[in-house]
């Protein structure tokens, strides 16, 4: 069952589309595929988990615009937030 979403493919978070919690399978689709992973903590309804690890001062990458800076490392199936994000001003 498809519980999350991702719009470009360079996006390194995917979008929760129910609540999860930590352990529960998260599957996607991408480019016709499906793709899954484990939920690592417990997300609520819409806000993003990280697809794959995303490094230290990496930038975030949702619907392929930059929307800040990793705060610290985030593991993937970790919920993506205003606790683990920095934002960024970029060069316009």
């Amino acid at each position: 069952m498809i519980n999350a979403m991702i719009i470009d493919p360079q996006d390194n978070v995917i979008v929760a589309i129910e609540p999860l919690k930590a352990g529960d399978e998260v599957n996607y689709t991408l480019n016709g595929q499906t793709e899954s992973l484990k939920a690592a903590t417990d997300v609520t309804i819409y806000h993003k988990l990280a697809r794959r690890d995303i490094a230290k001062g990496e930038p975030v990458v949702k619907y392929g615009q930059h929307i800040g800076v990793a705060a610290c490392d985030i593991k993937a199936g970790e919920h993506v937030h205003v606790h683990n994000v920095e934002s960024k001003r970029e060069d316009l």
